[in-house]
């Protein structure tokens, strides 16, 4: 049975958020909100996580796994990115994109794409995802909550406890954050290509 914490969105409760931030330590999976949509979110290293996510969306190994990273220096430590990608990122974030972009050696295999050696990696712009990421001191390891057979993420904390009970961890709630997934940018090949429009604004990058 999932444990359900309701967190307000803007001045999350400290003692709530290190409490969320233990059970991920200790390789719990949770459903958590984000600056386009909730998400579902574990340890970096958590095998059992990277299996959990994928049999709850029905992932093949083609997936692309996001870290979700607290700042700019965190995320340059995952992914290999020249001065052109750097700007362009840079001006783009904290907000709803996901970059992706070739892996550095600090990424386990388990998350790469198998013949590329890419990852998606984003800084979010929401307080709550903000503040866990600070408690952790690492990326969370995230993909997200889109389920099987549904073309909308849930949106409602309460819901994703009802329907994910016995599948997560932990439900962190702190109210509506839409249902668009993150604008996808792919960085990897040299060239700037738009791979899924979502929240974020793509004009900067066509």
């Amino acid at each position: 049975m999932a444990k359900y914490f309701d967190v307000h969105p803007e001045n999350p409760q400290r003692r709530t958020i290190s409490t969320v931030a233990d059970l991920i330590r200790s390789d719990a999976l949770v459903a958590y909100p984000t600056d386009s949509c909730y998400a579902l979110g574990c340890r970096l290293g958590s095998r059992e996580g990277i299996n959990r996510i994928r049999s709850i969306r029905r992932l093949d190994d083609r997936h692309h796994f996001t870290l979700v990273c607290e700042n700019f220096a965190q995320l340059g430590q995952f992914v290999q990115i020249d001065n052109d990608v750097f700007r362009a990122i840079k001006a783009a974030t904290p907000g709803s994109y996901t970059f992706i972009l070739p892996a550095t050696k600090e990424v386990p295999r388990q998350l790469l794409h198998p013949k590329k050696k890419t990852v998606g990696v984003r800084i979010p712009d929401h307080a709550v995802v903000q503040a866990l990421l600070g408690e952790l001191g690492e990326p969370l390891l995230s993909s997200t909550l889109l389920l099987p057979d549904e073309e909308e993420p849930l949106t409602q904390g309460w819901e994703i406890k009802e329907r994910l009970d016995h599948e997560v961890d932990a439900v962190v709630d702190s109210g509506d954050c839409g249902t668009e997934p993150t604008t996808v940018i792919d960085f990897s090949d040299g060239e700037v290509t738009v791979v899924r429009k979502g929240a974020g604004d793509t004009t900067r990058f066509e």
